[in-house]
């Protein structure tokens, strides 16, 4: 597309299939490495990430002839094949069906990449559902809290 310009930024947050505490810590920067790989490979950019237990953060300058759901789609298939073959998990792994996805400005971003690089410490203080539900009452996304997670 000759002559388009944009800065379009999306964090992107997908949970483990229930909920499930079982991406291993050990393997984590194996994992981030791995679906940056993903997202670079559709010619996208991954501005950061971060895999906790139970769930994934992203932060993706999207490109606008790129469909979000088609990447994440992607990153989530791929992975998901990569945590079963090398066997991280006992059982299957899987991502849970879905994801929420939060737009931001330029001006913004030094706070997101912060927000996900401090994962952990902000998890300390507040559940993943607690989060996403926060996530989802500021950015004014239409929920029902009994379906927002597929229980086991």
């Amino acid at each position: 597309m000759a002559n388009t310009f944009t800065q379009i930024y999306i964090q992107v947050v997908f949970a483990v299939e229930a909920r499930a505490c079982v991406i291993p810590k050990a393997h984590k920067e194996e994992l981030h490495k791995y679906i940056t790989g993903i997202v670079t490979e559709r010619k996208q950019k991954l501005l950061a990430i971060h895999c906790m237990p139970d769930h994934t953060h992203m932060l993706v300058g999207l490109k606008p002839d790129a469909a979000l759901s088609d990447l994440v789609g992607d990153v989530k298939c791929a992975s998901t094949n990569f945590i079963n073959r090398n066997k991280w998990v006992v059982g299957r792994f899987n991502w849970q069906e879905g994801f929420g996805a939060f737009s931001y400005g330029h001006s913004q971003l030094s706070e997101v990449i912060r927000y996900i690089q401090n994962q952990e410490k902000h998890h300390a203080r507040k559940s993943f559902r607690e989060e996403y539900i926060e996530f989802l009452k500021r950015f004014e996304i239409e929920h029902d809290e009994r379906f927002v997670f597929k229980e086991i």
